[in-house]
């Protein structure tokens, strides 16, 4: 299938130069829909430390939501921490010796679910874009992820959790598709009440089908309230309108991504902004609106506030042009992208580099917004890794959880955990 696809894409790209669009716009996106049809399907699995067919409950009906025990809602609700990161790690692989126990400050803040969203863990060639998927390396950055998260100290030193919390995180979720990848961990303890995860791919390649930029989003019930990660990639690309492109891609996403409703007895939510916490992750790729001059001017003298002034991303959210009622914090750190080569010197820094036409203007690429209420941000960083041309970034936040409770007779099944 790769080989037709190939050849469809190459006939593709040279006639679309000589036929109209209108006429160019159906058939191949018909024809290419149906090429990937069943490798798209496939792309429903995922990884998890719970077993497949686990609920996230500890009742004996297969769904918390089945048994005809009303739920009791607690009068107050309960606070989770996240932390959330996200990394363009330019097809690099972890190190063997890689210790990700700094950018988790586990020491110092230790969080209750950890998301980890990272971007070109695989090169995003023809091979890995149209051939069959690639898990080595998702599977040796869930190692890495999971030797950080054994190191975390015990909670019984933390104030905000409870006294009987585990210490130790289980894979609540983890999903790749191409080059973006997302890990969700979750404190064991907090395990039992995830319910209803699930998944959803969305391609925003050529003609929205080919996987190469799009999004892997991920639904959870915590308690009694759903949350919504999505990591993704949007179109790359320096020149001016060029952030149309990835205002397209962001509202393909919102458009395209399902979730199920999880059987008649629970009307779970469906799209995206239907969740009561939503987070988005990733390299949204939008760049600086000046002259690469004056980036390189302003960046030197660390003058943040007049480069954000410019930034792609905040001008269209002022303008409501791609994701209306979203937040972000407060961006105090220097851009994300582009650097050199295990280097802290921008790309394009040194005039031999700078004449090339593939120089490329600093610009904060990297990004962590996010919809609904019941969420507060106190943390926005970026790190410091030499590892890609890009710094990972990451936030905390505090999420407003639901809870609810059964009669004592309910309880009636232990939590199996692999």
């Amino acid at each position: 299938m790769s080989l037709t696809l190939s050849l469809y894409i190459c006939v593709y790209a040279c006639c679309r130069r000589h036929v109209p669009p209108l006429h160019v716009n159906a058939w191949p996106k018909l024809v290419l829909n149906k090429l990937l049809k069943k490798s798209m399907r496939s792309s429903c699995n995922f990884v998890a430390d719970l077993p497949p067919d686990y609920s996230g409950c500890f009742y004996d009906s297969g769904e918390c939501s089945s048994s005809s025990a009303p739920f009791k809602h607690g009068p107050d609700q309960e606070t989770v921490r996240i932390f959330v990161s996200s990394w363009n790690v330019g097809g690099v692989e972890p190190p063997g010796d890689m210790d990700m126990g700094d950018w988790l400050n586990e020491s110092k803040n230790p969080a209750d679910i950890y998301v980890f969203g990272f971007q070109e863990v695989v090169p995003l060639n023809a091979g890995n874009v149209l051939g069959s998927e690639n898990f080595k390396i998702s599977t040796k950055w869930n190692g890495t992820i999971r030797s950080a998260l054994e190191k975390i100290p015990s909670p019984t030193t933390v104030d905000h959790l409870p006294e009987n919390a585990s210490g130790d995180f289980r894979c609540v979720v983890s999903k790749q598709m191409v080059g973006i990848f997302i890990s969700v961990w979750a404190r064991s303890d907090l395990c039992r009440y995830i319910q209803h995860t699930n998944i959803s791919c969305v391609g925003c390649g050529i003609m929205g089908c080919l996987r190469n930029k799009g999004s892997v989003s991920v639904r959870f019930l915590l308690h009694e309230t759903s949350f919504c990660l999505v990591c993704s990639h949007l179109a790359s690309g320096g020149r001016e309108g060029d952030e149309r492109h990835r205002n397209a891609d962001a509202a393909w996403i919102l458009s395209q991504s399902s979730f199920p409703h999880a059987g008649p007895h629970r009307n779970l939510p469906r799209k995206i902004l239907d969740h009561d916490r939503v987070i988005w992750l990733g390299d949204l790729n939008y760049r600086i609106h000046l002259p690469d001059a004056t980036i390189r001017s302003l960046v030197e003298r660390r003058r943040w506030n007049v480069l954000l002034e410019y930034d792609q991303l905040k001008a269209e959210l002022v303008e409501g042009r791609v994701f209306q009622g979203w937040q972000e914090g407060a961006i105090e750190f220097a851009p994300t992208y582009k650097y050199c080569p295990n280097s802290d010197v921008y790309h394009g820094w040194n005039q031999e580099i700078r004449t090339s036409r593939r120089f490329r203007a600093p610009a904060w690429c990297d990004r962590i917004i996010w919809f609904g209420e019941g969420l507060k941000q106190t943390q926005y960083e970026r790190g410091e890794s030499m590892l890609s041309d890009h710094r990972p970034v990451k936030a905390m936040f505090v999420a407003e959880v639901e809870r609810c409770f059964r009669d004592s007779s309910e309880f009636n099944c232990m939590l199996r955990l692999v």
